[in-house]
């Protein structure tokens, strides 16, 4: 289960499918990794939230795609994932793809995140990515780490 929260309107209209987007890819990961069927929260923000959440818990005073905050919690609700919509819509424009698959790919990267896949070192990377892309394949979305011809 997922419970979505639209803090910036302008995901509306960017993203009118939002929720549905949301379910679908909860659904399909937790098909793949059981560990997923659990609560999540998804915030969708803005840059400038995302700016703030990045340089309170990273140090970082920038906007980033995504973050994944786990609970720790062995049961019950998993964790929370922010996506900053300018940033999805510049990223997925400058990649030639939907903001929706983008969205999505960044959903499922979040939710990886909070079940311990990380990307720190090569090796862990390419698994992650696996998983990645056999998710975003199951939704009919092109694999984002492949040639730019099959987006």
């Amino acid at each position: 289960m997922i419970e979505l929260v639209i803090e910036d309107d302008g995901w509306a209209d960017a993203l009118s499918e939002a929720e549905a987007l949301a379910a679908s890819c909860v659904a399909n990961a937790a098909a793949f990794e059981p560990a997923l069927a659990r609560e999540i929260a998804l915030l969708l923000c803005d840059d400038a939230a995302m700016t703030a959440l990045n340089q309170r818990f990273r140090d970082k005073n920038n906007p980033t795609n995504v973050l994944s905050f786990p609970s720790g919690a062995e049961e019950g609700f998993l964790g929370d994932i922010a996506l900053a919509r300018e940033t999805c819509a510049r990223e997925a424009a400058e990649k030639g793809i939907s903001l929706h698959d983008h969205a999505a790919h960044l959903i499922i990267h979040g939710m990886l995140h909070l079940i311990g896949y990380d990307h720190e070192t090569e090796e862990e990377a390419a698994v992650m990515e696996r998983r990645e892309t056999e998710i975003l394949g199951a939704m009919g979305i092109a694999d984002p780490y492949g040639p730019s011809d099959e987006k």
